[in-house]
């Protein structure tokens, strides 16, 4: 093993960011905007008002601002599991046989096992700051609505959460987190809400989607005085919070004079990905710097690969605003794959406008590739990831092995984003053989797509 990089880098406290960086600020062409679903006109503070936290819409709309204070509760928060370690994986590198160096930035060392408690504790705190009683939210795999029931304990909020049916049956013991820290959860689509009973009346026995989920806990949230609703991934607002991961990389590689030359995230709705992204792609936008940045997807939802850059339904129900995003259209509802977190139906505007200039690459991976890569990370790394985290493992050690082939002494980092030890009952189905690797035929996406509404 080499002495000149350490097996982990870890920043010092003080070098944690005290600001979250916007990338917005920096693209000469700004995403579209949110449009109010009925008249197709841009979303007014006052509209996302009545559904997210007051200073969450501030941000959600702010294109200028590079930088955004981080507040002090928040950092205080941070610091019982940030700085987090940037991973160099010798031993994936050995197993390869690649002159690639291969980094990770692992974001599972909080007891939510993900990164999404990085956006729910800042969300958490400005619904609590506004005087609110509680939050709605969604989860797919459950990372989201572990991470949010943490938050939410933590400043005495009530947390409702609308998780995904198939996963919450796939993964009771995610579920049973949410619980310990105090929230409801409620399978969906669900029969306690109107949209979700009109889910089940048009698909009968469904499995659910993200899309659904959003749906029903935007309904509740609107209904309920004192609640606003929450998101874990897709927002603008949610990548701003996000690019701590990012920010944190870039200034551990930087401390010992590490350039990536390929920096890649798994692909679901854009918080993980944009995170990392964020102040690399901030160093392309401004001429400063060539990265590729490549988004890899679930070959069973492949929003960027095969779906439309186009204004859509951000939910199931229609009762979100609309954003201009790469997307399956939101009646698209995919198979019931276990990377459940990154089984939605769209991609963030940010991300989206980014790959549509082609400023970012993207692929698409089926489950058995996936769980392939996962099962010999965790055998030479030592830690199991989770399904979603392993699609950009599968793509790592994919641009590795080019690396073999060629030649070429690249530099390669990817986002760990979370753990799988809840994630069992998927490893079990991939041992056993009957891991099935669905790919929606062309067919069934131009159905979906023909029903995008007409902007």
């Amino acid at each position: 093993m080499s002495n000149e990089i350490p097996y982990k880098i870890y920043l010092n406290e003080s070098e944690m960011p005290n600001a979250w960086y916007n990338v917005r600020a920096d693209m000469k062409e700004k995403p579209d905007p949110l449009i109010n679903a009925s008249t197709h006109q841009p979303v007014t503070k006052e509209e996302l008002r009545e559904v997210f936290c007051d200073e969450l819409v501030k941000q959600e709309l702010d294109n200028e601002n590079r930088f955004i204070p981080i507040p002090e509760e928040i950092r205080n928060f941070y610091r019982m599991y940030r700085p987090s370690p940037l991973v160099r994986a010798y031993f994936l590198e050995k197993k390869l046989g690649t002159p690639a160096k291969i980094y990770y930035k692992f974001e599972g060392n909080n007891t939510s096992g993900s990164h999404k408690l990085n956006s729910a504790i800042a969300q958490a705190y400005y619904a609590k700051k506004q005087g609110l009683k509680g939050v709605t939210t969604e989860t797919g795999a459950g990372q989201w609505g572990t991470a949010m029931s943490m938050a939410c304990s933590y400043f005495d909020l009530d947390c409702k959460v609308f998780m995904v049916k198939c996963s919450y049956e796939q993964k009771p013991f995610r579920r049973e987190v949410m619980r310990t820290y105090g929230a409801s959860v409620t399978p969906s689509p669900s029969m306690t809400t109107k949209v979700g009973q009109q889910i089940l009346t048009e698909h009968p026995g469904t499995s659910g989607s993200l899309g659904c989920a959003i749906s029903e806990a935007v309904e509740t949230a609107v209904t309920t005085p004192g609640y606003r609703y929450v998101l874990g991934s897709v927002l603008n607002q949610v990548l701003l919070h996000q690019s701590i991961i990012g920010m944190e990389t870039k200034a551990a590689m930087d401390q010992y004079g590490i350039k990536p030359d390929i920096i890649i995230g798994c692909a679901g709705g854009g918080s993980n990905l944009g995170g990392l992204m964020s102040p690399f792609l901030g160093e392309a936008l401004r001429g400063e710097a060539d990265y590729r940045f490549i988004a890899v997807e679930p070959a069973s939802c492949p929003s960027l690969t095969r779906g439309a850059f186009a204004y859509d339904y951000c939910d199931t129900g229609k009762i979100c605003p609309m954003a201009k995003m790469y997307t399956l259209g939101c009646d698209y509802i995919p198979s019931a794959s276990h990377a459940g977190g990154l089984r939605y139906h769209g991609m963030n505007p940010i991300l989206s406008k980014l790959y549509d200039d082609g400023i970012l690459e993207a692929r698409s991976v089926k489950q058995t590739e996936v769980f392939e890569a996962a099962e010999m990370f965790a055998r030479v790394e030592g830690t199991l990831p989770a399904p979603e985290s392993s699609h950009a493992i599968r793509a790592a050690i994919d641009e590795a092995l080019k690396c073999k082939e060629s030649g070429e002494e690249k530099t390669i980092v990817f986002g760990l984003t979370g753990t799988g030890y809840f994630d069992m009952f998927a490893y079990e189905k991939f041992h056993d053989g009957k891991m099935e690797n669905y790919v929606p035929a062309d067919e069934e996406i131009a159905q979906a797509l023909a029903k995008l509404p007409q902007i």
